[in-house]
């Protein structure tokens, strides 16, 4: 991919996000340091509302969750629960913002996909990643060489609601606290 984009938002370094979701929410420390790419592109797309109302399309025990498609708002949760899939509505963990960001997992020497963190998703492809992330549901290390991890859960409360999401599950709305509040 020759025209990947390039997020106006350049993290401090201090920028948290809040997940509302329909199980609770759940606080993360974003590594702006880290991953600035990641976190600008992030912070913009939630600045826009674009997670608000997406749901958590894929469930993978032991493994991770996974949202941040655009097409899942169009389901219910039943449906993806039974693995409803219309074309006409998009496909499930299909969709994206309309831009990709170039991978950052070599760069970021913090990459460490332990339980609980905030990584994003991306096809074949290694400058994929859009708008699709997930949390690690364990530790997942054969994952730190190819896929960015951008934020680590803060607290014990916040584990504990990753660990109870189901596919279908609502993203209701997402927060920037931090120094990106006031940008």
């Amino acid at each position: 991919m020759s025209d990947l984009y390039t997020p106006e938002y350049q993290p401090r370094g201090t920028e948290q996000a809040i997940f509302h979701t329909n199980k609770g929410d759940i606080r993360v420390q974003l590594a702006g340091a880290d991953a600035p790419l990641h976190v600008g592109n992030f912070v913009e797309l939630v600045q826009q509302g674009f997670y608000n109302g997406c749901r958590f399309h894929r469930l993978e025990p032991g493994f991770v969750v996974q949202g941040g498609c655009p097409h899942s708002k169009q389901y219910s949760s039943e449906e993806l629960q039974r693995g409803v899939q219309d074309p006409s509505r998009g496909i499930p963990g299909t969709g994206g913002p309309g831009h990709h960001i170039k991978g950052e997992w070599r760069s970021n020497p913090n990459n460490h996909h332990k339980d609980g963190s905030l990584a994003m998703a991306r096809s074949q492809a290694p400058d994929s990643a859009g708008s699709q992330f997930y949390f690690c549901l364990g530790p997942q290390s054969f994952l730190d060489s190819n896929y960015t991890v951008f934020g680590d859960t803060l607290d014990a409360d916040s584990l504990k609601v990753i660990h109870d999401l189901e596919k279908g599950d609502v993203i209701e709305s997402v927060e920037i606290v931090g120094d990106a509040a006031d940008a």
